[in-house]
């Protein structure tokens, strides 16, 4: 098969060899868990050619759908992602729970269930403030009250300027992060696909995301399909189809002990990508629930566990 119609999963595959043959040994401050690492990348799907969920391994579904439905209606507390038993972020907020509360002895798997059963407890332990959500709809500003939804204003803004170069959405807000913050003010959790673009091309519509720092194992394949549907839900609320999804990376890297399991997916041969439709209407942000996207004919190989490595966020020597 000629290099232009190989499957567009070989971008990642490829991009996993590079990172194996040439990536640069580095040491995660915060972890001290080594990592290969390469700058500078980027891979591009046709969403008109299928949905981009990884084949080579089975890349958990509804942890995308409502992760991305977190993001979208702009919450910040861990409880909606508990109860609905996604638990890709549980790590974070109980780590700081942890930092604060060095008396009490109480397990992740406790601290969980103590989110899901008791309400007052969630509000007090299970909210992670200034995440992707908060950053999307409600970014704070310098007048008191006053907050600015970008994701509707970049809706507003293609739909009045179809050819706007303008319609981007970012997370990175320095104020509260890493050592640029006051230690009162610094969250202790990373930004990493920190700033998407979205622009309209005919009848199209294209998303392009630059993710700071990217975890090819365990984060990017779940980041492709989040970021992906994303461009399909915009394309749907502003009455266009989906272009391309473009995810230009600057710190790509597999961790140390991830290799063994990237490895093992490298052995497997990509299947034909599944499809995505959504029911029903879909004509602003309000109109966007779970239930509405509908995964068709996903066939993958079966998952390969790895560790999730809990980087980022507010450093403390």
């Amino acid at each position: 098969m000629s290099k232009v119609n190989r499957h567009p999963e070989y971008q990642y595959l490829d991009l996993a060899k590079e990172i194996l043959r040439d990536g640069i040994k580095k040491i995660d401050r915060g972890t001290n868990i080594a990592l290969y690492s390469l700058f500078g990348r980027q891979t591009r799907y046709d969403l008109s050619e299928g949905f981009p969920l990884l084949t080579t391994k089975k890349v958990y579904w509804n942890g995308v759908i409502q992760e991305l439905y977190w993001f979208f209606s702009g919450q910040t507390n861990i409880k909606y992602l508990v109860d609905n038993n996604v638990h890709i972020w549980d790590d974070y907020p109980y780590k700081i729970f942890k930092n604060k509360n060095s008396k009490i002895k109480m397990t992740k798997d406790e601290f969980i269930e103590k989110i899901r059963n008791d309400a007052n407890f969630a509000k007090a332990h299970g909210e992670l403030p200034r995440i992707y959500g908060e950053m999307w709809r409600k970014w704070p500003t310098r007048k008191k009250g006053k907050t600015i939804d970008q994701l509707a204003w970049v809706i507003k803004e293609l739909k009045e300027d179809p050819d706007a170069k303008n319609a981007i959405v970012t997370s990175w807000n320095p104020e509260y992060l890493y050592t640029m913050a006051e230690k009162e003010d610094a969250s202790r959790f990373p930004i990493c696909h920190n700033m998407y673009q979205v622009s309209r091309r005919g009848n199209k519509l294209s998303l392009q995301l630059y993710q700071r720092s990217s975890d090819l194992f365990l984060g990017v394949p779940f980041n492709i399909a989040s970021y992906a549907l994303l461009t399909i839900i915009l394309a749907k609320i502003l009455g266009l189809e989906p272009g391309e999804f473009v995810h230009t990376f600057g710190d790509v890297h597999i961790y140390e002990n991830h290799v063994e399991q990237m490895k093992e997916q490298l052995k497997r041969k990509p299947r034909p990508f599944p499809k995505v439709s959504i029911k029903g209407k879909l004509n602003s942000i309000k109109d966007f629930t779970p239930e509405k996207i509908v995964l068709e004919n996903y066939d993958p190989y079966p998952p390969i566990k790895a560790e999730l490595t809990v980087a980022g966020g507010y450093y403390e020597k």
